[in-house]
C-alpha cells in the first residue's frame, strides 16, 4: 500500500551568490510501513527534503502526497524527531511525553495511558517523574521518541536523532529503534550521514548526490533483523555504499577545503620520522 509519494520536488534558496539549488527533481514512492534512510554528504538537502515532507517548508517545484492527499502544511499524520530532543526542562518526563496529546485535546486519562505505554516501549517507565536535567543524552532522545510515538502518526520523520550521542549509546538505540519499528509498523524516514547507521536500519537506502541534491542510487537492504553493528553482512553493504558515496563526499570536501587537499594523498597518515617496518 502506497503511503508517500514525492513528485518532481525541487527546492531553491536565494543567497548573496544568487539562486542556490538545494534539491533537484526528487521522485520517490514509499510504501506504508517501510523504513527509508536518506543518506548523503553534508549539504545535499537531506534535512530540507525531510522538512518539506513534514510540511515545515514548501518546495519550489513539485508536490508531496500522503495517501493521495497533497501535503501543504504540517499535520498530525507526520511526527518529527530532530537532532535535539527539544524537551521542556520545567516538565517531568511523563508530562513531556503527554505534551503533544495535550495540545491535541486528548483527555488526561487517555493520554496518561498512552504515555505510559510508550515510555514502557522505550524502557523509561521508572523515570516518568524525573526532570529533563536528570537524564542522559540517550534517555532524552528516548523520551522524545516516546512523545513522537504517542501521536499515532502514520509517518515518523527522524532527522539525525542519534548524531550527538556516544557510539555505545547509539548502538543500543539503533537496536531499540529496529524493535520499535517492528512493533509499531510505522513508515519511518530517517536522515543520516552515517552509512552503517543506514544499513542497520533501512529497508531502502536513498543515496543522495550533492550540488544540487538529487537521488543518485537506491539500495535495497535485504538482511534479517535485528542487524548488529560490525557483522560481516552489514560491513559488506557498508563498503558497497561507501564506494557509491565517495565521489559525493569528495565533491563537498573539495568545495570546503584548501586547494592543496587531496583525498588520495591524505587517505593514509604517514610519519616521515617513523621507522616502522624497516628491515622487513
Amino acid at each position: 500500500m502506497l503511503s508517500l509519494k514525492i513528485s518532481n520536488v525541487s527546492k531553491s534558496f536565494i543567497n548573496k551568490q544568487g539562486k542556490n539549488h538545494v534539491l533537484y527533481n526528487i521522485n520517490l514512492e514509499i510504501k506504508s510501513g517501510e523504513f527509508i534512510c536518506l543518506l548523503g554528504p553534508s549539504g545535499c538537502g537531506k534535512s530540507t527534503l525531510l522538512n518539506i515532507i513534514a510540511g515545515l517548508e514548501k518546495p519550489s517545484e513539485g508536490s508531496i502526497f500522503l495517501n493521495g492527499t497533497e501535503v501543504k502544511e504540517a499535520g498530525p499524520d507526520r511526527a518529527v524527531m530532530f537532532q535535539e530532543s527539544a524537551l521542556f526542562p520545567w516538565l517531568k518526563v511523563i508530562d513531556n511525553v503527554e505534551f503533544g496529546m495535550k495540545m491535541a485535546g486528548i483527555p488526561k486519562t487517555v493520554r496518561r495511558e498512552k504515555a505510559l505505554k510508550y515510555l514502557k516501549m522505550v524502557h523509561l517507565t521508572r523515570f516518568q517523574n524525573s526532570l529533563v536535567h536528570e537524564l542522559s543524552g540517550g534517555m532524552k532522545q528516548r523520551v522524545a521518541l516516546a512523545r513522537a510515538l504517542t501521536l499515532d502518526s502514520e509517518v515518523l520523520l527522524m532527522d539525525e536523532p542519534f548524531a550527538a550521542l556516544d557510539s555505545q549509546t547509539k548502538n543500543i538505540l539503533l537496536l531499540e529503534l529496529q524493535r520499535i519499528w517492528l512493533e509499531t509498523k510505522k513508515t519511518i524516514i530517517f536522515v543520516t550521514h552515517n552509512i552503517e547507521e543506514a544499513v542497520l536500519l533501512a529497508d531502502r537506502i536513498i543515496v543522495m548526490a550533492a550540488n544540487p541534491g538529487r537521488i543518485k542510487k537506491i539500495y535495497n537492504v535485504q538482511l534479517a533483523r535485528p542487524r548488529q553493528s560490525g557483522s560481516l553482512d552489514v560491513a559488506y553493504i557498508v563498503a558497497d555504499v561507501m564506494r557509491e558515496l565517495k565521489e559525493e563526499v569528495e565533491k563537498v570536501a573539495k568545495a570546503e577545503f584548501d586547494d592543496d587537499w587531496d583525498i588520495k594523498k591524505d587517505a593514509v597518515l604517514y610519519n616521515a620520522d617513523s621507522n616502522l617496518g624497516i628491515g622487513l
